[in-house]
């Protein structure tokens, strides 16, 4: 299966640790969004999308990247990393690029996500928080769900 995992990382390379955690389980290659075009996302069977997240939001670059992109017959999931806890009531922070993967024509199999060491604005005074994540505990999560992909790309019937 061909696999690409296109990951954001700015800051600490937290959502690259995950990325390439997720991208040994599956077999696929891990680039940046300014070096993959529109064109090749569609030229694979499975994407995963991923940076940390800014505002409540992936990072501009994935939207920019999948808002050009064709992706009907591509499966495609979400991971990030975050300083703070996703809160589902107020809509979850992957809700916007699954929501616009699927306008592109992906099927949305999944998202993963786990806290992050974060130091921005304010949190830079007192150090930041999540020093010591993601933390391995993180990363084997990470590799549990690429398994859990995989074999529901493998059994497809299972999954109804």
């Amino acid at each position: 299966m061909r696999a690409l995992l296109v990951c954001a990382t700015i800051h600490h390379g937290n959502t690259m640790r995950v990325a390439e955690a997720i991208a040994d389980e599956l077999g696929a290659e891990v680039r940046r969004p300014w070096e993959v075009s529109a064109d090749e996302l569609g030229r694979y069977e499975l994407v995963g999308l991923g940076s940390g997240i800014y505002y409540g939001r992936h990072h501009s670059s994935l939207f920019k990247l999948v808002r050009r992109a064709r992706l009907i017959g591509v499966r495609a999931f979400v991971l990030y990393t975050s300083g703070f806890p996703r809160v589902p009531v107020l809509n979850g922070c992957d809700a916007s690029l699954k929501r616009l993967l699927a306008e592109r024509g992906a099927e949305v199999l999944d998202s993963f996500g786990c806290r992050g060491y974060c130091d921005y604005g304010p949190l830079k005074l007192v150090g930041g928080i999540n020093r010591d994540r993601p933390s391995e505990e993180d990363l084997e999560a990470a590799k549990a769900f690429a398994r859990r992909l995989m074999e529901r790309l493998a059994h497809p019937s299972a999954n109804t």
